[in-house]
């Protein structure tokens, strides 16, 4: 099976270094540059003849679009970004003097979570529930969905490398094809086109 692992372009979200989850947001003017330079320059898999699966989000739509073209697909809001709660769509300058944020930042924002939202571990089984799901059906794959659902199947699926959610985030419009065989396991992040 194939499993490949598209994230989002750029919002203003990420521009401004907001948390973002599950607000509705399209691309930035910026992001939708920066992905048509890239489908230039990023050796983006092959989809044709896959599965092909988005968040359902506005940001993963367009993104899709804009790589790919307007393709058959369906959507499965499981795949979705963590929900920031009360801290959507706020930066860290701003949420660093509200006492629930520092409680959140400074325990285990893992396993706590946001007031009004999700915790990361809520997100990550309602994910790999999806995955699984996947998996189990055994068919080649497309997903185009967020920086914290592609770290969450990363990890699940490459425990032995031992990288945390950071470790695994891939920039805007990137992302990994993975190859699964039984229990083998492989991946390659997507690769620059040659010069």
């Amino acid at each position: 099976m194939k499993l490949i692992l598209i994230r989002h372009g750029m919002t203003l979200a990420n521009e401004k270094r907001l948390y973002c989850g599950s607000t509705d947001l399209g691309l930035s003017e910026a992001g939708r540059a920066q992905l048509i330079r890239q489908k230039g320059e990023v050796n983006y898999p092959d989809i044709d003849g896959m599965r092909v699966l988005t968040s359902g989000k506005k940001r993963c739509e367009e993104t899709l679009s804009i790589i790919y073209g307007d393709i058959d697909h369906a959507c499965d809001v499981r795949l979705a970004e963590m929900d920031f709660g009360i801290f959507e769509m706020h930066s860290y300058d701003e949420l660093k003097e509200w006492p629930e944020y520092m409680e959140w930042i400074t325990g285990d924002n893992e396993s706590n979570p946001v007031p009004s939202g999700e915790s990361g571990v809520i997100m990550t089984k309602r994910v790999l529930d999806a995955l699984d799901e996947l998996l189990a059906e055994g068919r080649d794959t497309a997903i185009v969905t967020h920086g914290g659902v592609i770290s969450a199947i990363m990890a699940y699926l490459f425990p032995a490398e031992n990288k945390n959610r950071y470790e695994w985030q891939c920039a805007p419009g990137r992302g990994y094809v993975i190859e699964i065989c039984g229990e083998t396991r492989s991946y390659f992040a997507f690769r620059s086109r040659p010069a």
